[in-house]
């Protein structure tokens, strides 16, 4: 049996799409399949690619170059599911290589539990979307997409803090903000698959950003560190710019990003402005 970082590299490995979430259920079906059965399987150590493996298209583009298209149009609201498309499947990378990129540090059983669980639900994000994209006559691939989704997981992959607080706690949490305005779009559209697809997304990546927000305060807990404070520091280390309202601030409660965290990231520190 691969230990669960091989697994890990094996994914991230997969450059197809759909073979890549394929691939991520079967491995996160094996590691569930043993935890259930009372295993911890070994965690091991293999050395996860500096960039994952991505297939031919979409065309990656600077996101200033990626077209912008009224979401409502058909050509619109396309374009709407193939960028969200293209982040679910960043982000079943981004669970895999969170895993095996930081393999080296002891973690309980259960953060490995909840990386799994998180990449098998991104693989069906990608899939449930893709399907969405299908009946619409297009697929992904068609358009061009983003290409900074990688740039915090290189920005990271020496900061196994810096990843938990950039990756699920800044960039997932931006998922619960922006989603609902995209329900709304597709409902106003009819399109009742679109719209079960993202209240899927939507109440899955609570989850995601919940798992964050407990591993960090885990290792500011291991570390002796103000979780606010660490926070606060890594994110204006990591991130690029300031973090933008609107906030869903009931969402982000839920999982646990308090206020106090996020809102003083929307200004510049004085020296910063000074600058």
């Amino acid at each position: 049996m691969m230990t669960l970082s091989e697994m890990a590299v094996d994914v991230l490995s997969c450059a197809d799409g759909r073979e890549k979430a394929a691939l991520s259920l079967a491995h996160a079906k094996t590691w569930t399949d043993a935890r259930a059965s009372g295993d911890l399987p070994e965690i091991g150590n293999a050395t996860p690619p500096d960039f994952p493996a991505r297939p031919e298209k979409p065309e990656l583009l600077s996101p200033r170059d990626v077209p912008r298209r009224r979401p409502g149009t058909d050509a619109g609201r396309i374009a709407l599911l193939h960028a969200v498309a293209h982040i679910e499947l960043n982000a079943v990378d981004l669970h895999w290589d969170i895993i095996a990129r930081f393999a080296q540090v002891k973690m309980p059983g259960g953060y490995y539990d909840d990386w799994v669980k998180a990449a098998a639900e991104e693989s069906n994000h990608f899939n449930m979307v893709s399907d969405c994209l299908e009946r619409l006559g297009s697929h992904y691939g068609a358009l061009p997409a983003h290409a900074g989704m990688w740039r915090a997981a290189e920005d990271t992959a020496d900061d196994f803090m810096g990843r938990l607080a950039v990756v699920p706690m800044v960039l997932e949490a931006r998922g619960l903000d922006v989603t609902p305005g995209m329900i709304d779009i597709f409902r106003k559209a009819k399109d009742t698959e679109s719209v079960a697809a993202l209240e899927i997304i939507y109440a899955e990546e609570v989850g995601h950003v919940a798992y964050g927000s407990k591993w960090f305060h885990f290792l500011c807990g291991r570390h002796e560190l103000d979780p606010k404070e660490q926070f606060h520091t890594l994110v204006r280390k990591y991130f690029h710019g300031l973090l933008r309202p609107p906030f869903n601030e009931e969402k982000r409660a839920e999982a646990g990003l308090p206020p106090d965290f996020y809102w003083p990231l929307t200004e510049e520190l004085p020296e910063q402005s000074e600058r």
